[in-house]
C-alpha cells in the first residue's frame, strides 16, 4: 500500500508535500498487506516523513465503514494512540501527527450529534499538539443531497467547535456519483459560512459536568484502556488476527509481501535512520 511504502515518503518528499496518508494499520486491515511487511515499511516511511517535515494522515476513520460508529469508537481511539506511539519511535514528533477519526454515525440516532460531538472534543484533548485529521460522513450517505448537506454542516459545526487542524469535506453528491466541481464549491462554501460564522463557539460553550456528552467521552476512553491493556497481553499482531479493528481479520503470515521481509543481519548497518531521527528529535544533524 501507498501509505506506508519508503518509496513513496521519498518521492513526496522530494517535490516538497505538505501532507501525505501515512497509517501503520490501514494497509493490513484494508489492502491484505502482510502486517510484517506494513510495520517494517511504516517506520521507514514515518522516519523519511519526520525528516521531511511532512505532516501525515492516519487513516482510523476507515474502521467506522466497517464496524458500527457507536459501539466500535474506542477501537478508533485505540489506533490513535498505537499510530501515535509508532510514529513516536521513527522520531515523528506530534506536530506532524494527522491522527484519524471520523463523523459516521447513523444520523436518524437520537443524540447522535453530541456523540460525535463527544468523540471529536475528547481526541482532541487527548491529542492537544495533533493537527487532527477529521473526516466527513460516508457510511450514511443517500441520493438526498439536502439532507447529505446538512450532515456535512453538522460535521462541520463540530470541526470548528473542537479545533480539528485537518478537515476533509463532504460532498452533497457522495454515494451519488464523482463529485463535480460545483458540488465541491458547495462544500467549500458550506464550511467557509460556518468556521466564519461559529469561529469562537469552541473557547465559549463548556460542557455540563457529567452530561451526554462528557459521559459518552468517559465511556469511550475507559473501552480504550480495557482494549489497549488486552493488547499489551496478546500482542498487535494476534489483536489483527482476530480482527479487533474494522471487524476485518488478517492473518500473520497472510497478506502481500512477506516475502520481502528478510531479518537483519548481525552487521546489517544503516546510518542514514540514526541520522534522520536525530535530525528529528534535535532539529539538527
Amino acid at each position: 500500500s501507498g501509505l506506508c511504502m519508503p518509496e513513496i515518503a521519498v518521492m513526496g518528499a522530494l517535490e516538497g508535500l505538505d501532507v501525505m496518508l501515512n497509517d501503520a494499520l490501514y494497509g493490513i486491515l484494508f489492502r491484505d498487506i502482510n502486517m510484517q511487511r506494513t510495520l517494517v515499511d511504516q517506520y521507514m516511511s514515518r522516519v523519511i516523513n519526520g525528516f521531511a517535515g511532512v505532516i501525515i494522515n492516519t487513516g482510523e476513520d476507515n474502521y467506522l465503514t466497517t464496524a458500527d460508529a457507536v459501539e466500535e469508537a474506542h477501537t478508533v481511539l485505540a489506533s490513535d494512540l498505537i499510530n501515535e506511539q509508532l510514529a513516536l519511535t521513527a522520531g515523528l514528533p506530534a506536530e506532524q501527527m494527522g491522527l484519524g477519526h471520523a463523523f459516521e454515525m447513523d444520523p436518524m440516532l437520537e443524540n447522535g450529534f453530541l456523540f460525535e460531538l463527544a468523540q471529536a472534543q475528547m481526541t482532541r484533548e487527548i491529542f492537544p499538539k495533533a493537527p487532527l485529521k477529521y473526516m466527513p460522513p460516508t457510511k450514511f450517505m443517500t441520493g438526498n443531497i439536502f439532507r447529505g448537506h446538512l450532515q456535512d454542516a453538522l460535521f462541520n459545526i463540530i470541526g470548528i467547535w473542537t479545533s480539528q487542524g485537518i478537515q476533509l469535506l463532504g460532498m452533497p453528491t457522495e454515494a451519488i456519483h464523482t463529485p463535480f466541481m460545483s458540488d465541491r464549491y458547495l462544500s467549500i462554501e458550506n464550511a467557509k459560512y460556518i468556521f466564519s460564522n461559529m469561529k469562537n463557539i469552541g473557547s465559549e460553550i463548556e460542557f455540563k459536568e457529567d452530561g451526554i456528552v462528557q459521559t459518552r467521552a468517559r465511556e469511550v476512553l475507559d473501552k480504550t484502556v480495557i482494549l489497549l491493556e488486552r493488547l499489551k497481553e496478546e500482542g498487535l499482531f494476534s489483536a489483527l488476527e482476530k480482527g479487533i479493528f474494522g471487524d476485518v481479520k488478517r492473518p500473520m503470515n497472510g497478506g502481500k509481501g512477506l516475502s520481502g521481509v528478510a531479518k537483519k543481519d548481525e552487521h546489517y548497518y544503516n546510518p542514514t535512520i540514526e541520522l534522520m531521527k536525530n535530525f528529528n528529535m534535535e532539529g539538527k544533524l
